[in-house]
């Protein structure tokens, strides 16, 4: 699947900033910050990943600055993303 870099989201509290990046394939490797990683860190990852997947994505490099956001908006802005990384609108019919 081609792939070029692409954004989602802001570093509003509440949100979360996913960058997408053509990996090196060796798979989905995530770069996470976080101020509640110690206690969240493991979920928003599977969040990401699992997301990723869905969409038919397996090698990829993100990078995620988290501010608190639910799975919901994680999920949203990794999507949102993912279709500009890769052209592939979801929400097309």
């Amino acid at each position: 699947m081609e792939m070029k870099e692409a954004m989602a989201g802001t570093l509003e509290s509440g949100d979360i900033m996913v960058k997408i990046a053509p990996g090196k394939g060796e798979g989905i490797s995530i770069d996470l910050q976080s101020s509640v990683e110690a206690r969240f860190g493991r979920q928003i990852r599977e969040v990401i990943a699992e997301t990723l997947g869905g969409l038919g994505i397996e090698d990829a490099a993100v990078v995620a600055v988290d501010k608190g956001a639910l799975d919901c908006t994680i999920r949203a802005r990794v999507t949102a993303a993912a279709v500009r990384a890769t052209g592939n609108d979801v929400w097309k019919d």
